[in-house]
């Protein structure tokens, strides 16, 4: 088995694959999360294959794309996985690795753990958070034609896993939904260093936002 064939391999599958996705899902989030992790690989005791295929494909078919069908994705994974005869045993784990990555809400609780999905997720989550969080979160936000803002709807910090992934509420409630918690979520040191950064950077974006919203200097 030819590893780096596979990740070149796997690069050009994702690019197309995803070539018409939606702006915060597209290859270049791919790119940014595949970086990201191997990065924070560096200072962890991790297989660098697992870290890399399961940064490329953790969202090779989101689930909010189709119809929060979470099946989709570790299916296309495999698919492709097995097509490039990589082993079972790292299939099963890069199915994992995409089934638990996300966050879904307060509530939920992952099941599986492994130090290669602690890697992949903390690249994931770091992609949510400060600029690049900030303007993928609107783009989304935009995307499914939801308010900017919107006083008189409170953030829901107790939703379940399924109000969590129909909620319809305004873009700046996500912050508080999600990206906000996100720093005291990260698994690796390399991974929370870099998020106590970025989480300061969205702090100030939010006093920024209501200061403008408020008539404010």
């Amino acid at each position: 088995m030819d590893k780096q064939q596979i990740i070149s391999n796997t690069v050009s599958f994702v690019k197309e694959t995803l070539k018409n996705a939606e702006g915060g899902h597209d290859w270049f989030h791919i790119l940014r999360v595949w970086n990201n992790a191997k990065l924070i690989a560096k200072n962890e005791n991790v297989d660098l294959f697992i870290v890399e295929l399961g940064a490329l494909l953790h969202d090779i078919a989101d689930s909010k794309f189709y119809n929060g069908d979470e099946t989709v994705g570790p299916k296309v994974a495999r698919d492709f996985l097995e097509s490039e005869h990589v082993s079972e045993e790292i299939i099963r784990h890069i199915e994992q690795i995409i089934t638990n990555i996300s966050y879904k809400g307060g509530n939920f609780k992952q099941t599986f753990t492994s130090l290669e999905l602690n890697v992949v997720q903390d690249a994931d989550r770091l992609d949510a958070i400060g600029a690049v969080g900030i303007a993928r979160c609107f783009n989304y936000g935009g995307f499914k034609n939801r308010e900017l803002y919107n006083p008189e709807i409170a953030p829901n910090l107790t939703m379940t896993k399924e109000e969590y992934k129909n909620s319809d509420s305004p873009t700046i409630n996500h912050f508080y939904e999600k990206l906000l918690l996100l720093k005291d979520r990260m698994n690796t040191v390399t991974g929370k260093k870099i998020a106590e950064e970025r989480h300061i950077y969205m702090e100030d974006f939010l006093q920024q936002f209501y200061n403008e919203w408020n008539g404010k200097s």
